[in-house]
């Protein structure tokens, strides 16, 4: 998991520095909705994994479960990272809707309510 950050933050940067370089489309495109969908499960298993720290979700564990879900192996997510990220503006809209989503799905945890909302707060 450690190694997917890594690779998106390098790939971010590297974008950044090098605005003049295009970034070819990677022979095996994953298309806009299934990356965000990807970038979803990735922040999903990370934050299980952070929250219990005797889990048994480990790098190996997410690279095979979108390996298996979406039928897309490390190499092909790294390349597809690094040229959605050549757009920094797009690749910021993809983790703005992937943070929507979760704001989405913490509401229907929380029984319907905001995270503030949620939280009981006694005088």
């Amino acid at each position: 998991m450690k190694k997917i950050i890594i690779i998106l933050a390098l790939g971010f940067f590297v974008t950044i520095g090098c605005k003049n370089n295009v970034i070819q489309e990677p022979k095996i495109l994953i298309d806009r909705t299934t990356m965000v969908a990807i970038l979803y499960d990735l922040s999903v298993l990370e934050a299980m994994r952070s929250i219990n720290s005797s889990s048994t979700i480990s790098y190996p564990t997410a690279t095979a479960y979108i390996k298996n879900n979406y039928k897309v192996d490390s190499i092909t997510f790294a390349q597809n990272s690094k040229y959605y990220a050549s757009d920094a503006k797009e690749y910021k809209k993809m983790f703005d809707e992937v943070k929507e989503r979760l704001s989405e799905e913490a509401i229907k945890l929380n029984g319907g309510k905001k995270q503030a909302d949620a939280v009981d707060v006694k005088n």
